[in-house]
């Protein structure tokens, strides 16, 4: 079983710690890995940082400098990289836990699913507020609708490569800069026929910066979440459909809002809900999604 770890990064030294978080990790039997980095930045930035770190490794690892500032610029580099059965992803600011990618593995072979996303757990320091612990608003993990794994995301995912009928499927430019990019593709990928598995045990960790720890920042994702899941409709008559839904459930989420007045933590809560809807309604519209990445970090 031949794997291939991809990490797009841009601008940012933690990679180095990300590299080294996998070579200390479990390894899983009879499997073949690679470690490939993709430097999305103008320069070589990373080049000189990757290199020296890979030379103190067991994992080989290959740095591709695919320029442009868009993360689907840097994620199809990636996948064009990609030569094994699997590629795995991951972001530059995640540690994994030791168990990793045995969890993910052990997780595809009971399943049998075409991919496998597994949890991102945040780490909060002191300064964090509490209303943002308590919700824990910063972790991520895919997420079960109906009974069923719709999409996913590229902050800790195990995909079929190979030979899979999606090998020629790359991640949109145009939601390079907004985000999104990885709900889209997992999405169209579902339609191709993968499916998908959770694996709860599979667990990466990102430090929370202090300047996403406010209300704002939050709203702002959650926003461009709504508009990246807009894409499962994709016929005029779904996204009026999805449109009318969405709207029903963000007025919802806003009157609960205003209801959780004093608790703050459930009042955040209903704000992100209601605003992640409105964003639904933003892309059943075609609105235009904000610029988030590929800026000075």
């Amino acid at each position: 079983m031949k794997i291939d770890i991809c990490i797009c990064t841009f601008r940012r030294p933690f990679v180095t710690e990300t590299m080294a978080s996998i070579e200390k990790m479990v390894r899983p039997e009879k499997a073949e890995l690679r470690i490939v980095i993709v430097d999305n930045d103008d320069t070589p930035s990373a080049e000189a940082r990757v290199t020296e770190a890979a030379a103190g490794m067991t994992i080989p690892v290959t740095y591709v400098h695919a320029a442009g500032a868009n993360i689907s610029i840097a994620r199809n580099a990636a996948l064009d990289a990609a030569d094994a059965d699997w590629v795995a992803f991951l972001d530059d600011d995640e540690i994994v836990d030791p168990d990793w990618l045995v969890e993910l593995i052990k997780r595809q072979v009971k399943t049998k699913a075409d991919a496998v996303f597994g949890p991102s757990r945040a780490i909060y320091d002191e300064a964090t507020p509490d209303w943002i612990v308590d919700g824990d608003f910063h972790s991520q993990a895919a997420v079960y609708r109906n009974g069923v794994v719709e999409t996913g995301h590229t902050c800790n995912a195990l995909l079929r490569w190979g030979n899979a009928p999606w090998r020629d499927q790359r991640f949109e430019l145009e939601r390079g800069k907004s985000g999104g990019e990885d709900t889209e593709f997992f999405f169209r990928l579902r339609k191709m026929g993968a499916t998908y598995a959770i694996a709860e045990h599979a667990i990466v960790r990102e430090e929370v910066p202090a300047e996403r720890l406010q209300l704002d920042w939050l709203l702002r994702r959650r926003f461009r979440i709504g508009q990246s899941y807009s894409a499962t409709a994709v016929s005029g008559p779904a996204r009026a459909v999805l449109f009318v839904t969405a709207a029903a459930k963000s007025a919802y989420s806003y009157l609960r809002a205003v209801l959780s007045l004093f608790n703050t933590e459930r009042r955040a809560f209903w704000l992100m809900r209601g605003t992640m809807h409105a964003g639904v309604c933003a892309g059943c519209l075609r609105l235009r999604q904000s610029t988030l990445y590929g800026g000075s970090e």
